[in-house]
């Protein structure tokens, strides 16, 4: 017995077509073995005459054909093991024409389509030439469907011949045509050219027949109702002449600075609108439209020049998109940053999918400008680009990316593992590989394994590349079990389980030929019979194979063999229509046995397939909310009542028109309309449907648009950063970015802040910001506090949702007197629970101490001069006091003083500080923290007059302070006093809580006069300019001021004190009265009040409270004496000074109180 192995096989070749070639097979074994050529498969008809297999073994083929192509196999069987070998033949066919370019005749400006189609192996190149030269693709002449040539926009220098010039490896071919353009005037030949587009063949339809009559006007009113980056949708009205029904119009169009004019036609009879595609950003075109009715043309609307909107300033390509395989599980992508980044790039997204699987593109947000993608598919080949996103949105993607995940161990076994006994003494195994999404690779081989007996035997590993494997040398009657495993380059996977058999104790018998199969059926189709059969009845012959004859009339016009182990046989390339006789004979060494017929006739051809269907027409976009849109359309396919009575379907596919979205989402429906759902909002789509019908299917419709509604934002401002401005410390800048789902144009945002973060948000502050900006500015915060911003963005529909809390802490800031005042109240209003450091404690107690002394000196310095001038300037003023036309003059000279007794309530008043600065950004409520704004409680209320002690008292409540719970004004009338010069001070204090402190505060003096007899209250005199003193006055100013008080006379009247009645527990002060002498006073007064209870001055006060609560201030009015008659008199009055003993009282008074204050701060 020899080594059965094969000496010479085939090897891979390349022919050209009619060539002939030899495929050698060269075996060497005994028994001879038998040798069998198969294609792709399939064992070769040697019927036919150009296949023959010669010299024992080798294949001839002669006059090679295109089907001849494809893998080529040899196998030999000596009984005992069967052996193959394979080589690829590749047959290349030079190129020839399935379609070629006829000529065409046009008018300027249409649109037309040169058709060139060519088949070739390897599939041909082609180039189109216009008059010898290369015609080079631009947005003027594409070439689309492959290889056809289209001319947009045609002129007079578009005319000449176009030739289409194909060639491969194996040869060239080349075809022409002729392009005639002709004048307007002259009408298109009458037969349909099929090379026109669809709007070229409606302009020779139209242009049919006798040009005769008249012809419309020119449409009117031709507007862009719809401008965008890349597409103008235009619309007009009717001619006022149009001569006729069924106006078509005809839409022509050029860009700037450009000759060339394309025309798009409407898709039907009196529509008068057209959406313009494909059109560049940022680029100016001319329309003009033209009506059309049977007789042609006519006049041309005036041009209408519009310019697209330029492209969002997104991204650019992000260049050398590299991957590289790390793991069978990872790929490792870099890139680099945009050429055209158009701002700072914000974020990549990496777009991934399954090469040649219809499994949806997935995607992934990066940051930097490498990423490793992992939880792959090992030996897989996916597919991936990169797209960088900016501010604006996402810019354009990069080109995509092929790359194929390493290769690992098959994760899986063989599949469908059989055994089969050949004889006693060898069995025949065969599996399928394991399935292709377990490879990991590609499979260089198979490991078997076999033992004899139980598990404890010893195993036998046979290697093979082959799907199926011989084991011989067996022992008759023995159990033998098998398992086999698939092999890659990394290793072998796992293994099947152990599968078990016996061999035969004796073997079969071939000393016969095989029995009649015992059946056969067949099953008839058009070009092919299905046969199938099971084995003879006696299973002791050895069966080999099975011979298959068959032909029209004679089953032995052809013959093919088939292994013994198949029980099915497909016989193709038949005749339709036909009758065939067909035969099946089982056969083994010995020969072939008894033949079983049957006969079959196929079926009969069916009809060719009919012209494509008509796309929908009148396809139109409505938006019924912000993610949903209804598309419908018409189909003219259908009767006039558009009903739907066969199996067609619809497929509406949808796209944005973002540019890095380029694919479409489709879905199938039965009837005219379709709502499309989970969209976005504030979104332009674009629609198109396509009808099938069986096999029939149509070509897309045109498109239709719909912008989705706005919403509510989504999500929240994003990046919120607070900074501290500059030189301001009370000064912070807050900035943000705008919301990446706005569904909608932002129209504001609103700043939200507060010192605690746990406070409900409807009692934060609120700021708004209008527009889309994206920093805003805020005054007059505390120093050294924590504070907590949140922000959210509106558009047209509401608010959106609140970003994340960003908390910012103000910064100490200088010790100017602004700060030391602000330090000095936060000090009062703190909780008694909460202590600062030592050194915050002694630098209140010195402010506090500070201006308690000021204090104390400016009052009694002030009284004591008042009374003083007050006393020497009695006689004069007095002599200067004379009527004049019911009025009083004095001279401009007069110093004389009165004060007013305040009572001062300690629980009612607040410090009201004077404010010259108009608030720059007015809140929209009430806000807890302190700022520059105008005290809403200035506003009065409805006054109220009491009787009390023959004097009026008018008192103003304020009806919406007292609805938020707002301590309202009181007022503090004064006794009538004389119509003389008065002067005051206006001295605020300010008590918070249970603390009770001094501030410093200017003291006003205001002097008025009248000109008029009429009442002081109801038209109170235009004030002078006030003197302020802000500061104590010094020494030396003091001894020049006593000096002048002493040539004055002494006081002789004193006024009475004003009529309010302390209600604190603590001591109540009067600031000590001035006295005067008294006079009969003339007919109208001569008021004095203080500054801040003038309503007119347009002081603003500000109230400073807690942060939980707004506390508005009280404004003390102090109402000027009423009026007298000519004939009142005066009731005489003691003349009254301060003496010793008094001015001693009240200074242990006010030092009594220093040392309450004391006591408190100590606390």
């Amino acid at each position: 017995m020899y080594d059965f192995v094969v000496l010479l096989g085939p090897a891979a070749l390349t022919k050209a077509v009619g060539e002939a070639v030899l495929l050698p097979c060269v075996v060497k074994g005994y028994p001879l073995p038998i040798i069998r050529w198969m294609l792709d498969g399939k064992v070769i008809n040697e019927s036919d005459g150009r296949f023959a297999v010669i010299g024992g073994g080798v294949l001839q083929i002669v006059n090679l054909t295109e089907r001849d192509a494809g893998t080529y196999s040899c196998q030999a069987d000596n009984g005992n093991e069967t052996i193959e070998t394979q080589a690829q033949l590749t047959v290349q066919v030079p190129p020839r024409f399935l379609k070629k370019p006829s000529n065409i005749y046009a008018h300027e400006a249409m649109d037309i389509t040169f058709q060139c189609e060519v088949s070739g192996s390897p599939a041909p190149t082609v180039k189109w030439l216009k008059n010898g030269d290369a015609v080079i693709p631009s947005d003027y002449f594409k070439i689309v469907n492959q290889h056809d040539l289209q001319v947009l926009g045609l002129v007079r220098s578009d005319e000449g011949f176009y030739q289409c010039l194909a060639e491969n490896e194996a040869g060239n071919i080349q075809a022409s045509a002729q392009l005639i353009i002709l004048d307007l005037d002259v009408a298109l030949p009458t037969s349909t050219v099929p090379s026109l587009t669809s709007a070229t063949t409606d302009h020779v339809a139209s242009g049919l027949g006798e040009r005769s009559g008249l012809t419309p006007s020119a449409p009117r009113d031709v507007v862009a109702s719809l401008v965008s980056t890349r597409f103008i949708k235009l619309t007009w009205r009717p001619p006022a002449e149009p001569h006729g029904e069924n106006i078509t119009y005809s839409v022509f169009y050029s860009q700037e600075a450009s000759n060339r004019e394309r025309v798009q036609n409407t898709t039907a009879p009196g529509e008068m609108q057209v959406t313009i595609q494909n059109l560049i950003p940022d680029t100016k075109y001319t329309f003009r439209v033209v009506a059309s009715n049977r007789n042609s043309q006519g006049e041309s609307s005036t041009p209408l020049t519009v310019a697209t909107q330029p492209e969002v300033q997104v991204p650019g390509p992000a260049p050398n998109l590299q991957a590289v395989t790390v793991t069978p599980t990872s790929v490792t992508l870099s890139w680099e940053r945009p050429v055209t980044g158009n701002g700072e790039i914000q974020t990549y997204k990496v777009y991934y999918s399954e090469k040649g699987q219809d499994s949806s593109e997935q995607d992934i947000d990066v940051v930097g400008l490498t990423y490793t993608m992992t939880g792959l598919k090992k030996f897989t080949e996916y597919s991936f680009r990169v797209v960088a996103c900016n501010k604006h949105g996402p810019g354009v993607s990069t080109e995509d990316l092929a790359v194929q995940t390493l290769s690992d161990v098959p994760s899986s076994a063989p599949q469908n593992l059989t055994v089969e006994v050949q004889n006693s003494k060898s069995i025949m195994i065969r599996w399928q590989p394991p399935p292709p999404g377990t490879q990991n690779g590609e499979l260089t081989g198979y490991k078997i394994r076999y033992r004899k007996g139980g598990r404890k035997g010893e195993a036998t590993e046979i290697m093979t590349t082959q799907l199926s494997q011989l084991i011989d040398g067996l022992e008759r009657g023995t159990e033998y079990s098998f398992r086999v495993s698939a092999i890659t380059v990394n290793g072998s996977g796992p293994a099947t389980e152990w599968l078990t058999t016996e061999t035969f104790e004796s073997d079969l018998d071939e000393s016969q030929v095989p029995g009649v199969p015992s059946s056969l059926h067949v099953r008839p189709l058009v070009n092919s019979i299905v046969v199938s059969w099971t084995p003879p009845e006696n299973q002791d012959i050895v069966v080999r194979g099975y011979s298959i004859g068959y032909g029209i009339g004679n089953p032995h016009a052809q013959t093919v063999k088939v292994d013994y182990k198949q029980r099915y046989f497909s016989i193709d390339n038949l005749e339709p229509s036909s009758h065939y006789v067909i035969t099946l004979k089982a056969f083994n060494n010995m020969g072939e046995g008894i033949p079983v017929y049957e006969s079959a006739i196929t079926r009969p051809a069916s009809a060719p397939d009919p012209s494509p269907m008509l796309p929908p027409v009148g396809v139109q976009a409505s938006v019924m909310s912000s993610d949903t849109i209804k598309v419908s359309w018409a189909d003219n396919s259908l009767p006039k009542n558009q009903k739907i009575t066969d199996s067609r379907f619809y497929t509406v596919r949808w796209k944005t028109n973002i540019p890095a979205n380029t694919k479409y989402k489709v879905t199938n429906t039965s009837s005219l309309t379709h709502t499309v759902t989970n969209l976005k909002p504030n979104t332009l789509y674009e629609f198109s449907v396509m009808v099938t019908k069986g096999r029939r299917s149509s070509t897309w419709s045109m498109t239709a648009h719909g912008t989705t509604f706005e919403t509510l934002p989504t999500s929240s401002p994003k990046d919120v950063t607070v900074v501290s401005k500059e030189g301001h410390p009370r000064t912070i800048n807050i900035n943000w970015q705008p919301p990446t789902e706005a569904n909608g144009k932002i129209t504001g945002y609103i700043i939200y802040y507060s010192t605690d973060v746990n406070t409900e948000v409807h009692d934060w502050v609120v700021e708004p910001v209008m527009g889309n900006r994206l920093t805003h500015q805020i005054q007059e915060l505390t120093l050294d506090t924590m504070y907590y911003f949140k922000i959210q963005a509106r558009n047209s529909k509401g608010m959106g949702p609140l970003s994340d809390t960003v908390q910012f802490r103000t910064l100490k800031g200088e010790l100017t007197s602004t700060t030391l005042r602000s330090i000095f109240f936060l000090s009062l209003s703190d909780k008694p629970g909460i202590t600062g450091s030592q050194e915050n404690h002694i630098l209140v107690i010195v402010i506090i101490v500070s201006v308690g002394v000021f204090t104390i000196i400016a009052v009694v310095v002030g009284a004591f001069l008042c009374t003083r001038r007050s006393n020497s300037h009695q006689k004069k003023k007095r002599a200067a006091c004379k009527p004049t036309n019911g009025s009083h003059k004095y001279k401009s000279t007069s110093k004389d003083l009165k004060p007013p007794d305040l009572w001062i309530h300690h629980e009612r008043l607040e410090m009201k500080p004077i404010d010259k600065s108009p608030e720059p950004n007015p809140v929209m409520t009430e806000t807890p923290i302190p700022r520059n704004s105008q005290d809403p409680s200035s506003e009065a209320g409805h006054p109220r007059r009491n009787s009390f002690r023959g004097h009026e008292i008018e008192e103003s409540v304020s009806t919406l302070a007292g609805r938020k719970g707002v301590r309202p004004k009181i007022m503090m009338p004064f006794d009538s006093q004389p119509p003389q010069r008065k002067c005051f001070e206006c001295i605020s204090l300010t008590l918070a809580q249970s603390h009770f402190s001094f501030v410093p505060f200017p003291l006003v003096f205001e002097c008025h006069s009248s000109s008029e007899n009429r009442s002081v209250r109801t038209q109170p005199p235009a004030p002078e300019p006030p003197v302020i003193l802000t500061q104590p006055p010094s020494t030396t100013e003091l001894q020049q001021t006593e000096a002048l008080i002493k040539e004055e006379d002494p006081p002789s009247y004193k006024p009475p004190t004003a009529h309010v009645h302390p209600t604190h527990p603590m001591k109540s002060f009067a600031v000590p009265t001035v006295t005067v002498s008294a006079h009969n006073p003339p007919s109208s007064a001569l008021p004095c009040t203080p500054l801040l209870a003038q309503p007119g001055a347009g002081v603003k006060t500000a109230s400073i409270g807690t942060l939980n609560r707004a506390r508005a201030p009280v404004a003390v009015t102090v109402p000027s004496a009423p009026d007298q008659t000519e004939t009142s008199k005066m009731l005489p009055q003691k003349e009254a000074a301060y003496e010793t003993d008094e001015l001693s009282e009240e200074m242990a008074h006010l030092e009594g109180l220093m040392k309450d204050l004391n006591a408190i701060t100590t606390a």
